[in-house]
């Protein structure tokens, strides 16, 4: 495992050391999350499309942070930081109630095959985590190119009262402005579509704390602590 040393990368001791992303980021911006990043070509995208918001870029492969913190870098935005570490765990542990703006999941690992669909990261207790962590307003982002899993997405939020569509289908392959990342890019020069769905969280919820599944911590190395 690389050991990453850029000044985009907060290991978890650091945010707890700092209390907070608004003191990572100094100052109170509104705050964004994608989950898997992959490379950080989205991210980079839509951060400097909102310099006024802070985002953070979290995935669990070591080799794709590393190149997300070089490409954060090399674009010299200010307004991003890079964690790895796994999703349910950081908005658990360091987001918690009405922290964010937006939640942007792209092109996830869907586990095509049947008996290991429960593994997906989009399910009914995710969706509870995410409602309790958005802000009244704030957008939830799903995209993914597996025509299984964006019917289903498209099923399971339209179905939530909690959510209003912001589109007029429970689904939509028009992306309008949305970044797309070289990931997608190579399924939609292929011909085939992206599946995406965009959901706002209703005003005036009350979201009880969600419970948080055990085995979602991921051990770092000694070197990044």
């Amino acid at each position: 495992m690389t050991l990453i040393t850029s000044p985009v990368f907060i290991p978890e001791a650091q945010l707890k050391k700092a209390g907070s992303f608004a003191a990572l980021f100094g100052n109170d911006n509104p705050l964004c999350l994608e989950i898997g990043c992959g490379i950080g070509d989205f991210v980079v995208q839509i951060a400097e499309l909102h310099p006024e918001r802070n985002y953070i870029a979290i995935d669990i492969f070591n080799q794709g942070c590393r190149q997300t913190c070089s490409r954060i870098e090399e674009s010299g935005l200010r307004n991003i930081r890079m964690m790895r570490i796994e999703a349910r765990y950081l908005l658990h542990h360091y987001l918690g109630k009405d922290s964010l703006q937006a939640i942007y999941i792209n092109c996830p690992d869907p586990w095509p095959k049947k008996r290991h669909r429960k593994r997906r990261l989009l399910n009914k207790d995710f969706l509870n985590l995410v409602l309790y962590c958005l802000q009244p307003g704030g957008v939830f982002n799903f995209s993914t190119d597996f025509v299984d899993y964006g019917e289903s997405a498209g099923e399971l939020l339209a179905a939530d009262c909690r959510f209003i569509n912001r589109h007029c289908t429970p689904y939509t392959h028009e992306l309008g402005d949305y970044p797309i990342s070289k990931y997608m890019r190579r399924f939609l020069d292929l011909g085939q579509p992206i599946y995406f769905c965009s959901y706002s969280k209703r005003e005036g919820l009350q979201i009880e704390p969600p419970k948080l599944q055990k085995g979602f911590r991921l051990r770092w190395p000694k070197e990044e602590v």
